[in-house]
């Protein structure tokens, strides 16, 4: 952990067609599936999801409905039920926006080195990564 993959094709949104919205969450099981890390399969503690979008040319639509059929590939697949998803970070990179990362993992190197649409897709262990611990403040009287 954390286990990184890559999805060729246009994210799809919720509202796509049916026949085209199975085949690329199809797409994600495989994608999901290859190679599968030591011990790794069905996940059943809290997680961190991370969907990095790289459309190609233009991005078309809302972001948020790219979401849903992500989770759901990835429910049954990745973690037993995408209740388990404490956190979720979402952000398209379109073309004229390169984006500029700090140190990326090979698989995201990858991404953004891509000239075809892909989606780059983390799932972590721990929903809390990167934050800082809340503090308890008095209370003002």
């Amino acid at each position: 952990m954390p286990f990184e993959f890559l999805v060729k094709g246009n994210a799809l949104s919720q509202q796509a067609s049916g026949p085209s919205k199975e085949a690329w969450k199809a797409e994600m099981r495989r994608a999901a599936q290859a190679p599968p890390p030591e011990g790794y399969w069905l996940l059943t503690a809290p997680l961190a999801v991370t969907i990095f979008i790289f459309p190609n040319g233009k991005f078309q639509g809302d972001i948020d409905n790219r979401v849903k059929p992500i989770f759901d590939a990835m429910s049954k697949c990745v973690y037993r039920d995408d209740e388990l998803v404490e956190r979720l970070v979402v952000q398209k990179f379109e073309l004229e926006h390169n984006p500029l990362l700090k140190d990326p993992s090979t698989r995201l190197a990858t991404a953004l080195a891509a000239d075809e649409p892909v989606a780059y897709i983390r799932i972590g262990r721990d929903p809390r990564e990167g934050l800082c611990r809340r503090r308890r403040l008095a209370p003002p009287f």
